[in-house]
């Protein structure tokens, strides 16, 4: 009777293969999680040099360095046995992440604090190194760069009287209506409009004129609900 060897012995054979079964020397967990730092506070300093949003998380950006050094570690777990790596797995998928994140931006910098991470877990030291390198740079320019005027919500609260003189102020600008409240003899009217960053001189005019009791000029990042 000849022997013969289904799926199921192959699965096996390859599991209990002795060359699946590695360790990390203590080396190479130093080394890994201190470039992992190393990385992980470029990817902080980047951001925080590059952050243009309203409010800014230093909780956050703290966060893009563990998640780096704590990603390596994993890989750097997971690549000594293809059981524990295949338990990883399955333990991972079951993790929610409920913190909500308004900027676009910081999905990047998680997504690229975790791809640092895993290249210098599986040894990979070029491609987390120059890449950030790359990023970074990319970032840099994308920052600093003015490809169009940037906006803005005007927030006005006015008598009715002073509705006149405000059109005619505003009518300078590309601007469009995003909501208008009246409270007993009190408007408040709020336009999103576009225009450079020195370019606030009209604020001051329209807070002096007769009528006005203030005005408010907040940069629109696209979370305001009309």
């Amino acid at each position: 009777m000849s022997d013969r060897i289904n799926f199921d012995d192959i699965i096996k054979k390859s599991i209990l293969n002795s060359d699946t079964f590695t360790s990390v020397s203590v080396l190479e967990i130093f080394f890994g999680t201190l470039a992992s730092f190393i990385v992980g506070l470029f990817i902080y300093y980047v951001y925080k040099k590059t952050f243009r949003s309203v409010v800014y998380s230093h909780n956050f950006n703290v966060t893009l360095v563990l998640m780096t050094m704590i990603t390596s570690l994993v890989i750097m777990t997971i690549s000594t046995n293809i059981v524990l790596s295949l338990g990883m797995v399955g333990a991972l998928s079951i993790v929610r992440f409920r913190t909500a994140l308004k900027d676009p931006l910081d999905i990047v910098f998680l997504f690229w604090a975790i791809t640092a991470g895993i290249a210098i877990g599986a040894n990979v030291y070029p491609v987390a190194i120059f890449g950030s390198i790359f990023i970074s740079i990319a970032v840099f320019f994308l920052s600093k760069k003015k490809w169009k005027d940037e906006t803005y919500l005007l927030v006005i609260h006015y008598d009715e009287m002073a509705y006149d003189e405000i059109k005619a102020q505003v009518v300078k600008f590309n601007y469009d209506l995003k909501s208008k409240i009246v409270r007993n003899n009190w408007t408040e009217l709020t336009l999103k409009i576009k225009l450079k960053v020195d370019n606030t001189a009209f604020v001051h005019k329209l807070s002096n004129l007769e009528g006005v009791k203030d005005v408010s000029l907040v940069q629109y990042s696209g979370d305001y609900a009309s």
